[in-house]
């Protein structure tokens, strides 16, 4: 076992197959990807060779990834500009919604994969359900990557980010206890790390989206499903996860958790275990040092990790919709385009056959997270969820799960009010 560290960029990847896209025409100018059907058809190129992408990325890595994307699409389509545009995170939503109910916004906008029913509902996302039909690589994704509202597509997600099990491999070794398969062998090793002296697992449990993130798999893992909500599983769930706090496997101060702080404290060392995210590989290669690698969360074949991570989509006013599909054909949900992403922030590439490719499968850590996407993957939010009730239904669940962590309620307790509240929102 080893240490793993991020890769670094291989820019050499805006060539080959994405380029050899440059012989496509260009699809004629349409008002709306609605009026026909979303789908493109190849003529004269439209007078307008300009596409916007609005976008919340600061991060430099992640403005890279805009940045190859970029050249990657003008060099296949000789005459069009690409213009990044980017808009803080907090403002995103409502700058489109806003530029939708005046008639005008982005061709392209990416955006926090589980906004896709919010946006679609404010009229700022285009239907692309013609041009998916139509794309030849569509098998390539798994549907809980493709957001749908009333039968309509309105946007899928190039890559994503979901959650592992983080282990401590020399805590591990010390206890003589393999990296966890099942919730038993999980429980074991959690049971033994305790009694060896160490914490047994760091995750978020605040009263909000994020605690409704972190405990989704472990619900969906006894049974638990949004679409047909019952008391029992939850109680299982809910159980188990008391005995984790009242063995001291699972500090309480998980409460003030986001995700965050939970990784710190499993990367400074003295914690068996710790649910978080792909994206954390950076700060383990910077940070812990210990050996450490990851497994899938072992939640059996009922339990679902969500898929978060970007949305890309049309604009629902778009100049040019035809346009911002080849955009995003050629670059997003394009091979070369998923191991861009994964080579430069770590995030896996949602098309299966670029998560085969060496940039995740040579890096053990990115396996691990690409394995749980095809076992195990599950849309964000949950579908049985109507889009405006995500918002509600995400904090509800965060409280519920805050609660049962802090010990304000009881596993029956928690899981009746759950059931209860849930009733009155899908």
């Amino acid at each position: 076992m080893k240490r793993h560290s991020v890769s670094r960029p291989r820019r050499a990847l805006a060539t080959g197959a994405v380029l050899a896209a440059g012989a496509l025409a260009l699809a004629a100018c349409t008002p709306s990807a609605s009026e026909n059907g979303g789908t493109a058809d190849p003529g004269t190129p439209s007078t307008s060779q300009t596409i916007s992408v609005w976008h919340y990325f600061s991060d430099e890595n992640q403005v890279q990834i805009l940045e190859d994307y970029k050249e990657i699409f003008e060099s296949a389509n000789g005459g069009v500009t690409v213009e990044n545009v980017f808009v803080p995170y907090d403002q995103l939503n409502p700058r489109l919604i806003s530029s939708a109910a005046s008639g005008s916004g982005p061709d392209v906008v990416v955006f926090n994969g589980a906004d896709a029913g919010t946006l679609a509902l404010g009229g700022a996302l285009a239907p692309m359900t013609g041009y998916w039909d139509s794309f030849a690589d569509a098998g390539q994704f798994p549907d809980s990557v493709v957001h749908r509202l009333d039968g309509e597509v309105y946007a899928a997600q190039g890559y994503v980010n979901l959650l592992g099990l983080w282990y401590n491999a020399e805590i591990l070794n010390e206890i003589g206890v393999e990296p966890p398969t099942t919730l038993d062998e999980l429980n074991d090793a959690m049971d033994a790390a305790v009694a060896a002296g160490y914490a047994g697992i760091t995750l978020s449990g605040l009263p909000n989206s994020q605690g409704e993130w972190q405990a989704y798999p472990w619900l969906t893992a006894f049974g638990f499903d949004y679409a047909d909500p019952q008391v029992e599983p939850l109680v299982d769930a809910f159980t188990m996860v008391q005995r984790w706090t009242e063995s001291g496997a699972l500090t309480r101060e998980a409460v003030t958790w986001d995700q965050t702080v939970p990784f710190q404290t499993f990367a400074a060392g003295g914690v068996a275990f710790a649910e978080n995210g792909n994206w954390q590989q950076g700060t383990a290669a910077s940070t812990a040092g210990f050996e450490y690698g990851v497994v899938p969360l072992p939640i059996g074949s009922s339990g679902q990790v969500y898929l978060g991570g970007e949305g890309q989509a049309i604009g629902a006013f778009s100049a040019n919709p035809d346009l911002a599909w080849q955009y995003l054909e050629q670059t997003y949900f394009s091979y070369d385009g998923g191991v861009i992403a994964a080579d430069l922030v770590g995030s896996i590439p949602s098309r299966l056959d670029a998560a085969g490719d060496d940039v995740v499968t040579s890096n053990s850590l990115l396996d691990a997270f690409a394995t749980s996407i095809a076992n195990n993957g599950g849309n964000y939010p949950a579908p049985a969820v109507p889009a405006e009730a995500v918002a509600d239904q995400q904090l509800e669940v965060g409280q519920i799960w805050s609660a049962v962590i802090g010990g304000q309620l009881s596993p029956e307790d928690a899981a009746q009010q759950m059931v209860d509240l849930l009733a009155g929102l899908l």
